[in-house]
C-alpha cells in the first residue's frame, strides 16, 4: 500500500456483523481494519503476540485480563501476548489492529 488511506472510509459497517479487512501481512505481523455493528463482538481468546488496537470511529469495550476498558475514537490500547481478551461494540465502531509477531 503506497497511497494514503482514510481508515474511516476504507471499511464499511454491515448490519449485524463484524467486517475485517487485512491491509498488510508479513512475518513481522499484520495490520487489520475492523468495523463492528452495535452489539457485535469477538469472543474471549488469546494470542501469542502483543497487539495494538486503535479506535478510529465510535466506541468499543475491550476486556483484557478480566478488566474492562471503554475506548473511543482517537484512543489506543495494547493487548499483551497470552492474556485473554474480548471486544464488544457498545455502538458501531471501527478499529485498527496491529499484531506484532516479534
Amino acid at each position: 500500500m503506497v497511497e494514503p488511506v482514510n481508515l474511516k472510509e476504507h471499511i464499511e459497517y454491515s448490519t449485524g456483523s463484524v467486517v475485517s479487512r487485512t491491509l498488510k501481512e508479513n512475518r513481522a505481523g499484520t495490520i487489520t481494519l475492523f468495523a463492528f455493528d452495535a452489539g457485535q463482538g469477538l469472543s474471549e481468546h488469546s494470542a501469542p503476540f502483543d497487539a495494538v488496537v486503535q479506535v478510529i470511529d465510535g466506541e468499543g469495550r475491550f476486556i483484557i485480563g478480566g478488566e474492562e476498558h471503554d475506548l473511543k475514537s482517537g484512543q489506543l490500547i495494547i493487548m499483551p501476548a497470552n492474556v485473554p481478551h474480548a471486544v464488544r461494540a457498545k455502538q458501531k465502531f471501527k478499529m485498527l489492529l496491529t499484531m506484532l509477531r516479534a
